[in-house]
């Protein structure tokens, strides 16, 4: 296995605008936003004021943290982005997904819904076809995402993807422990973008 480090200057952080979420996730992303601020690196998340995201954008900004926000136009009025933080308005959710793996070294997912899952799961499935090698920590207070994870088991389990996928994401317990899991995953792990063939 190699031993290199990946160098993370940015991470990209996808998870809930709901202000209904539950108030130990939003104190564990805004814990996460003062933790990426005092280590010198720079939140890339979605754009908006509210919920989770708007947490962790607003205690690393807080804590003098750099950050840009990235929201499509249309969201602008209902996802109330942060006066203090630069943020980028794209035309599009795609054009939103872009800006951040562009803007990104590795990329964090918080509790969060459809919309949530889905921005991870593209990610996920670039790196699945090789097309980058940044890694993924998904942040799973009380097990939260952990029926994915078992998802994921079952999608090799019945040889609809090579066992690589599982060396593709992990999954943490707390905010203390994303840093360090994103700068020790391997970058030089390969991911196979053809199944072997069953004999």
């Amino acid at each position: 296995m190699s031993t290199a480090r990946n160098s993370i200057g940015s991470v990209g952080v996808f998870c809930g605008s709901s202000a209904a979420a539950p108030s130990a996730w939003l104190g564990a992303a805004a814990q996460f936003g003062r933790m990426l601020a005092n280590d010198g690196v720079r939140l890339v998340y979605g754009g908006g004021g509210n919920g989770l995201m708007g947490a962790c954008a607003r205690a690393a900004c807080g804590a003098g943290g750099q950050v840009l926000g990235v929201i499509p136009q249309f969201l602008v009025g209902a996802e109330n982005p942060i006066p203090e933080v630069p943020t980028e308005v794209v035309p599009s959710m795609h054009a939103r997904k872009q800006r951040m793996f562009e803007e990104s070294d590795g990329f964090a997912v918080l509790p969060g819904a459809v919309g949530t899952l889905e921005e991870a799961i593209e990610i996920l499935s670039w790196r699945r076809l090789g097309l980058h090698s940044k890694p993924i920590v998904f942040l799973s207070p009380g097990g939260f995402w952990s029926p994915l994870f078992a998802q994921f088991t079952r999608f090799i389990d019945h040889s609809l993807s090579p066992e690589e996928l599982l060396h593709c994401v992990s999954e943490v317990e707390t905010p203390e422990d994303i840093l360090p899991t994103l700068r020790a995953a391997d970058p030089g792990i390969a991911v196979a973008l053809h199944m072997p063939t069953r004999t």
